[in-house]
């Protein structure tokens, strides 16, 4: 996936044509970073199990085929110049498409394999423990907008229609978008959830090592409970905001207009935040002797 990133780097450069709206190596090119970022969370989670290491090397083995096929379907439908996702132009387009289907379903599958064992899993820091479970199961729902992607847009029938499925809701793909991501600008867009839900697997861990190269030099975070409490505090308000941007993009609402009632679901979520972690940081810390030993532990488990 590295290499294919690269390899779409370069397209993009020497590659001027586009595909519904958006420079066509746009899309290999970010489904490549993805995987990477992806399947190196996941690796680094299994390194982690302390039992069920052999299934965890076929679930994790299952993914990365799974993602291998799909993205040489992607990059073969680019080189013909056809999109590839929601194509029904030709057999051979809807075979490939129904094929992409399938691997989906077994990389969904596979990742679900991986968050049983860690659910399951006795990981010595608990902050740890839950950021990867959190982040899993949440990249577990990102991952299933995906389905919702499929479902016929209106005006488009399935076995008639040359293209069945949409990312945008309530206006056509390939319009308007804001750069870089490609996100509409005129309507829904279920590409948002689905990036910050499948995304929770790199930045919960991420929380952690944060708090963990603090503890140090804050005492409270020194408490194993106090950084535990603030992952869980995490992981809600995370869930939340995904949830709120499925809604938005259910209503076919761009992300950067939101009206009265989602600022208003958003600025409770904050103040949710706001007010968990003042809650969560006035725990009594406990001895010192014992929160160095849970730094040590934390800082062990992160290198």
């Amino acid at each position: 996936m590295v290499v294919m990133a690269v390899v779409s780097a370069v397209g993009l450069a020497a590659d001027d044509r586009v595909l519904v709206g958006a420079p066509i190596w746009f899309k290999p090119f970010k489904f490549s970073v993805s995987f990477v970022a992806y399947c190196l969370s996941l690796a680094w989670m299994l390194s982690l199990l302390p039992r069920g290491r052999r299934v965890g090397w076929w679930a994790g083995t299952v993914v990365a085929l799974a993602s291998l096929v799909e993205m040489v379907i992607i990059v073969g439908q680019v080189m013909r110049g056809k999109r590839s996702h929601f194509n029904h132009e030709t057999p051979f387009d809807d075979a490939l498409f129904n094929a992409m289907a399938v691997t989906v379903v077994i990389l969904w599958l596979g990742t679900l394999a991986i968050a049983v064992l860690l659910l399951g899993a006795r990981i010595a820091d608990r902050a740890s423990a839950w950021a990867m479970r959190s982040g899993i199961l949440l990249a577990l729902a990102g991952a299933a907008v995906g389905f919702l992607m499929t479902q016929p847009a209106p005006g488009q029938r399935r076995g008639v229609s040359e293209v069945v499925g949409a990312h945008s809701v309530g206006v056509p793909d390939g319009g308007p978008s804001m750069p870089l991501t490609g996100w509409s600008t005129t309507g829904g867009d279920l590409r948002i959830p689905h990036f910050v839900g499948m995304h929770a697997l790199q930045l919960l861990p991420l929380l952690v090592m944060v708090l963990t190269t603090l503890a140090p030099r804050f005492a409270r975070l020194a408490d194993a409970r106090v950084r535990m409490r603030l992952v869980l505090l995490a992981s809600g308000v995370y869930a939340a905001a995904f949830t709120l941007l499925l809604w938005q993009a259910l209503r076919g609402q761009p992300l950067i207009q939101p009206d009265g009632v989602t600022l208003t679901v958003a600025g409770l979520i904050l103040v949710a935040a706001v007010l968990g972690t003042y809650g969560s940081l006035r725990v009594p810390t406990p001895l010192a002797g014992k929160t160095t030993t849970d730094v040590s532990a934390s800082k062990e488990l992160v290198s």
